[in-house]
């Protein structure tokens, strides 16, 4: 199918999809979104970025791409991640509306038309929130308790259960383009941004085929980029410790002092009280470090300032078209 849009015109939409070992999914994402989007808009782009895969999704894609020119790739160096991939769209997009959605089709393609008729009501942002998921009993009960956790450290509102789904406009877009940082959490900066913002419920589908990419270590990786991106509460935390401790500590030697010359303490106290106070104290002491150490390596991160992502090769997509 070929374009139909002018190339050098102002698009109305751009839907960027950060792919992962998708060439079994993708033709059928295709399918189902020129379905949607060719009745609901006038001009539109798909920009796939491809995030280093180990399958045969860059040549699928390609192959999509010679036959339809609103297909667009974005090919990396290697894996920098779902997030890079979703910056790197970000970059790139030409519409004056812009989506974000998954490749696996747990994100269903038929509800975008809800997305774009809230946007028409005024909202500059719409995300979906996931009312069901198809994941184990163990996942969401984490996802749950991530998201909790979060809205309790974090000083702005991030909308629970809500996903990198959704439809921006311009501005948004153009502010989340000029957020410098490395570790990026994108739904928190999409609601650090402001604008009128509203939620969708929906049911996320089954992955059509193959496995998440999104393993549970990727999963604790971007909870911590949420947390210490957008709260400076565990350095509070981690102070408010060390004082309890040392209050703790300053009634013990008090009470040592006051034993020692009412005559009560007379022999040397045990082993166990002593072992206890090391151990908690210790504890504390690693905890306190490594939450430090979190920050400080992410400014380390940043002093750096590495590109976020490489790119290998670009379908559709001219370099000098992205917007720092």
């Amino acid at each position: 199918m070929g374009a139909q849009n002018n190339p050098t015109s102002t698009l109305e939409l751009s839907v960027i999809i950060p792919v992962y070992n998708s060439a079994e999914i993708f033709p059928e994402l295709h399918r189902r979104l020129i379905a949607v989007l060719g009745p609901a808009v006038k001009s539109f782009e798909i920009i796939a970025v491809v995030d280093g895969c180990r399958d045969r999704s860059a040549e699928v894609i390609g192959g999509i791409a010679t036959k339809d020119s609103r297909v667009k790739m974005i090919e990396f160096s290697r894996n920098f991640g779902h997030q890079a991939a979703i910056t790197a769209g970000l970059e790139f997009v030409s519409g004056a509306t812009t989506i974000i959605m998954d490749d696996d089709l747990e994100d269903p393609p038929e509800i975008l038309p809800r997305f774009l008729a809230s946007l028409d009501e005024g909202f500059d942002v719409v995300y979906g929130i996931r009312k069901r998921r198809h994941r184990p009993l163990p996942y969401r009960m984490l996802y749950r308790l991530f998201y909790r956790l979060l809205g309790s450290l974090v000083d702005i509102h991030i909308p629970y259960d809500a996903g990198d789904f959704c439809a921006m406009r311009r501005p948004v877009v153009e502010t989340m383009n000029a957020m410098p940082e490395s570790n990026r959490y994108l739904r928190g900066m999409r609601a650090w941004c402001g604008f009128r913002q509203t939620g969708l419920e929906y049911d996320r589908g089954e992955r059509l085929a193959s496995e998440s990419g999104y393993t549970l270590k990727k999963y604790i990786a971007l909870a911590l980029d949420a947390i210490f991106s957008f709260s400076y509460k565990p350095l509070k935390f981690v102070s408010l410790a060390g004082f309890l401790v040392a209050g703790v500590s300053f009634l013990y030697v008090l009470r040592l002092i006051v034993g020692r010359l009412t005559g009560e303490f007379n022999q040397v106290p045990g082993w166990a009280s002593l072992q206890v106070s090391i151990l908690v104290l210790s504890g504390i002491h690693l905890i306190s470090i490594g939450i430090v150490g979190e920050y400080l390596a992410r400014i380390y991160d940043e002093v750096k300032q590495r590109p976020k992502f490489v790119i290998k090769n670009a379908v559709g997509i001219q370099r000098e078209q992205r917007h720092d």
